[in-house]
């Protein structure tokens, strides 16, 4: 069983309670626009997959890519910043989406937390909202979850004090 921590829209700002909340977890994974020292500071702590998001500088877009592809125990994960949701997925993704479709569908961008299962190709579609205090969003939020063999398990909605 592999423990995950899901954030995304930190915007250079991280609270520590993240630390708290992300203590047992195995690996982090962040869905784009880090910001400044976030990234640093996460992979300092414990293993980071993340993508690239549309607010982030040069430094972060060498570091991650904008699309991400990988297998996590028996899931495979396609995690992406800007892609959409069910029924409205990004044009540049649709396409890919539609001929391979991954087990479990991550993004961020919209500050909009979303757990969507869609039933035409199969997939889990997860966005964390935003964990930091830059957008419209009014609760800033986590996800926390477990993948067991080929099982998505555990989803938590953790929500953050204050804005």
């Amino acid at each position: 069983m592999t423990k995950i921590g899901l954030l995304s829209d930190t915007h250079s700002y991280l609270d520590d309670a993240v630390f708290t909340y992300f203590a047992n977890c195995d690996e982090i994974w962040h869905a784009g626009d880090f910001g400044d020292s976030v990234a640093d500071k996460l992979e300092a702590f414990k293993p980071l997959r993340g993508v690239y998001g549309n607010i982030d500088n040069q430094a972060i877009r060498l570091q991650f890519p904008e699309d991400l592809r990988f297998t996590c125990e028996d899931v495979e994960v396609f995690m992406t910043h800007i892609g959409g949701y069910p029924g409205k997925y990004a044009p540049r993704i649709k396409a890919e989406l539609l001929k391979n479709p991954p087990k479990l569908f991550i993004t961020g961008h919209s500050h909009i937390l979303k757990v969507i299962f869609d039933p035409k190709i199969q997939c889990l579609h997860l966005n964390p909202g935003a964990a930091g205090k830059h957008g419209w969003h009014k609760v800033r939020t986590l996800m926390r979850f477990d993948i067991n063999g080929d099982k998505i398990e555990n989803l938590e909605v953790i929500e953050l004090k204050g804005r």
